[in-house]
């Protein structure tokens, strides 16, 4: 792990059962278990013999949260890196606070409101996983109300580094970026929706996994559709409202 890679991703969900089954499903590639965690019901999903993604149960306390997808930005100081957060016109909401026997994290916004984590973990860092791979988080798309802003602050503190700005015409520009020289996410301007963040789920053929996502219960929004640089998407939302996205190959 480098500082600024993305590192893991959570979603809290109001149905734990419900959200394993679907994701499992929709991603082709995942295996959801127990963490084995004391005192608590979290639960990991495996590509392959590396953990990918974490799910947890919305708590009594967080009534008023809707079930989500949060993203971990891997940092060397989470304490620093906090203050630079504030420093910066973003906000601490969480922490920073211990994860026993995992690290240390803290939830932030960005100042436009969209919310990422901070975190270092604990132990040795898990080995890299190409974008490319079923089962991964290849692509972090930020919906926003003032990208330029937003860039401005993630590059800012993390480093991350302009790639390709693709005209969407009436839309706006479509800025992409690579973390530590590899091309993972976008952002861009979208009036009107709370901005946020929206990952994509590498799948192996993206017209079999839209067939999932319908046939297990979620809604596609959009696609599919290509994408410049040849990937095909679909955005969706799952059984519980949450928001996500699957990218690939077409294979048919």
């Amino acid at each position: 792990m480098k500082q600024g890679d993305f590192v893991w991703y959570e979603y809290a969900a109001n149905d734990l059962d419900e959200a394993g089954a679907f994701y499992e499903t929709v991603s082709g590639a995942w295996d959801i278990v127990s963490s084995g965690l004391p005192g608590m019901d979290y639960r990991i999903a495996n590509a392959g013999t590396r953990g990918v993604a974490g799910f947890i149960a919305i708590m009594p306390e967080m009534q008023g949260q809707s079930p989500s997808w949060r993203g971990y930005i891997g940092v060397d100081d989470v304490d620093a890196m906090a203050e630079k957060v504030k420093d910066a016109g973003g906000a601490v909401h969480y922490g920073p606070d211990d994860i026993p026997m995992v690290g240390r994290f803290a939830v932030c916004a960005d100042p436009q409101g969209a919310l990422f984590m901070i975190f270092k973990g604990a132990g040795e860092p898990q080995p890299d996983i190409s974008p490319e791979t079923p089962g991964a988080i290849g692509w972090h798309e930020l919906t926003t109300s003032d990208w330029e802003g937003a860039w401005r602050f993630y590059s800012g503190l993390f480093g991350w580094a302009k790639e390709i700005a693709v005209d969407m015409g009436d839309m706006g520009t479509y800025q992409t970026f690579t973390v530590n020289g590899v091309h993972v996410g976008g952002m861009m301007s979208v009036p009107g929706p709370a901005p946020a963040w929206l990952y994509y789920i590498t799948v192996d053929d993206i017209d079999a996994a839209a067939k999932r996502i319908a046939d297990a219960g979620g809604t596609i929004q959009r696609g599919p559709h290509e994408v410049p640089g040849g990937a095909w998407i679909v955005v969706a939302t799952d059984p519980q409202g949450a928001a996500f996205a699957a990218s690939g190959p077409k294979k048919a």
